[in-house]
């Protein structure tokens, strides 16, 4: 383990950091078991209510098409409702969303079709299969008792799993690869309130989301190089870049052109535009450069 991720986790045994392609390391913050089942039981509300609608509609229309239409549209509910979600939501479904969680992927990379197909199929071995077998009525009660104690002792098991290991996995993530973490609250406009409360004490630089999202990666690289460069010609080389991304992104001085420091200028938007990026890398988007759309 890196000594960023030992400094990481000792703040709180829940946070994780997160290497990506690019060498950026991204702290995420694992859900916790309250959380994922808080989500499951939102998603399994929203699903049987899809059904009974589904079901209610086919009985209505009636004749040999329309319960045709109606017993396939079940089926694709039933088969595909996370996984559908989550490829189409990236890591998400309604009640992921509802409680403000993503899949993401361990290594840091896109979080691919195969690892969300291959976590949702696990879901059918943990959950639905037992529970199939546990709502079977009178088949199930011709198998004897030991079906029952079976089917228990598999789900509470399997249920029980993310309870036993450090990064709170199911059988699903183990094998996708996978991590669900807790989205970061958003918190721009409280703290684009402050500084511009005290922009007249003290000079600030501030920058809306459709400034910071003119460039990408490759940009970012290249200004960290500005600002670490020493040496003759530095200032002007700097105060070259600063005007340069002020006519890039229209940017305008909250106090109404006053002083301009172009190095505080640089710094600020390096620190906003890395964090942007940061955030998009921990789950799966990134922008390599300015023509990457």
């Amino acid at each position: 383990m890196s000594d960023l991720a030992v400094t990481i986790e000792s703040a709180d045994p829940r946070m994780r950091a997160v290497v990506t392609p690019e060498g950026v390391a991204v702290s995420v913050r694992l859900a916790s078991v309250g959380e994922r089942a808080t989500a499951l039981v939102l998603d399994l509300l929203i699903l049987i209510v899809a059904l009974i609608v589904v079901a209610i509609a086919t009985a209505v229309a009636g004749g040999h098409v329309g319960r045709t239409a109606g017993i396939l549209l079940m089926f694709v509910l039933r088969v595909f409702y996370f996984a559908g979600f989550e490829l189409a939501w990236n890591g998400r479904t309604p009640g992921k969303r509802m409680a403000s969680l993503r899949v993401i992927n361990r290594r840091g990379g896109p979080l691919t079709p195969a690892a969300v197909i291959g976590r949702n199929l696990m879901r059918e071995v943990e959950l639905f299969l037992p529970l199939s077998l546990a709502l079977a009525g009178d088949a199930a009660i011709a198998a004897g008792p030991w079906t029952w104690i079976a089917t228990l002792t598999w789900v509470g098991v399997l249920a029980a799993l993310p309870l036993f290991n450090r990064d709170r996995l199911r059988a699903g993530d183990m094998v996708a690869g996978t991590w669900v973490v807790a989205e970061p609250k958003p918190v721009l406009l409280p703290d684009l309130a402050a500084v511009r409360s005290a922009v007249y004490a003290a000079p600030a630089y501030v920058f809306t989301a459709q400034q910071l999202v003119v460039y990408g990666v490759k940009e970012l690289q290249v200004l960290e190089d500005v600002l670490r460069s020493s040496g003759q010609g530095t200032t002007a080389l700097q105060g070259d870049v600063a005007r340069r991304i002020v006519r890039k992104i229209g940017y305008v001085h909250p106090d109404g052109g006053g002083a301009f420091n172009e190095r505080a200028f640089l710094e600020a938007f390096y620190a906003a535009q890395r964090r942007r990026l940061e955030a998009e890398l921990a789950f799966g988007r990134r922008r390599r450069d300015k023509n990457d759309r």
